[in-house]
């Protein structure tokens, strides 16, 4: 890899910058709670870029994205990599929500709000919200993301960026349930990361409505009090939870069982939202 210089090894990515470009590599490690697992989870880095890829193509019109070749990088990233842009990013995970579950679910338990936006009374885990939210945390290098309201937002980048961001999120949020809802997936949640490009341009990078930055669950069982079957790393994040680990590291090593449930899942949801059939090997 003439050239290339590893910039940065995230939980589940590394970055690389070639020739004033930037590599984004997905790997096939699994992160829960901010840790990451041992055990990796084949073909999980080639999925998670492909099924990113098919979104970008088809958000295009939405949304500028920092893609530049799915193709045009080094033979041992083939198929788990994309030639990008280099972007500015914004220091805000940019998070929309159409059900309530997770983190969401548990500060509206404590205050009946979601990121300071005020939530009906009597909602249930799993319950549909009557409108998708905007629920950015903060984008920790160290340690765990925390919610901020839209006015905190404000505040850090400014009141027409702010504006910008959330308008972008819940349009892209809304853009992929409705084509997901079409082929049988709720998309329950979704994080997003934006940056500004050489011009300005706020585009859309990292990446987009895979199975490690949503929740998706199948439309045919979803029933609200109870914990939904999910298609995304959920499932590791319940069976970590069930093992008594106590969330720091290091985590608990995988076993063979749940490795390959969590990869059939991660394939499925492709297929079912793409209309392509998944070749590659585990």
């Amino acid at each position: 890899m003439s050239g290339v210089k590893h910039i940065h090894a995230g939980k589940v990515r590394d970055l690389y910058e070639d020739g004033g470009d930037i590599l984004l590599v997905a790997s096939d490690r699994v992160s829960v709670y901010d840790v990451t697992l041992p055990t990796p989870i084949p073909g999980k880095g080639a999925l998670l870029t492909q099924l990113s890829l098919w979104w970008f193509d088809r958000l295009r019109d939405v949304v500028p994205n920092h893609v530049l070749s799915a193709t045009e990088v080094p033979p041992e990233f083939a198929g788990r990599a994309i030639r990008c842009k280099p972007l500015d990013m914004v220091k805000v995970e940019c998070i929309a929500r159409g059900y309530l579950t997770g983190l969401g679910l548990r500060e509206y338990q404590a205050n009946g709000t979601v990121s300071g936006v005020a939530l009906p009374e009597g909602l249930q885990e799993g319950s549909r919200l009557p409108e998708p939210i905007f629920t950015p945390t903060t984008k920790a290098d160290v340690g765990h993301d925390e919610f901020i309201t839209f006015d905190d937002v404000v505040a850090q980048v400014g009141g027409d960026l702010a504006e910008r961001l959330r308008a972008l999120t819940l349009d892209i949020y809304r853009a992929g349930a409705e084509h997901a809802a079409a082929r049988g997936i709720i998309v329950a949640d979704t994080k997003l990361e934006f940056g500004l490009d050489e011009d300005g341009v706020l585009t859309l990078g990292d990446e987009v409505l895979t199975s490690d930055s949503s929740r998706f669950w199948p439309a045919d069982q979803w029933e609200p009090g109870r914990p939904q079957f999910s298609f995304d790393k959920q499932f590791v994040r319940d069976w970590a939870t069930g093992t008594g680990w106590d969330r720091t590291p290091p985590g608990p090593e995988v076993p063979p069982d749940v490795v390959e449930a969590t990869r059939a899942r991660y394939a499925e949801v492709y297929e079912r939202i793409t209309g392509n059939t998944w070749g590659r090997p585990a």
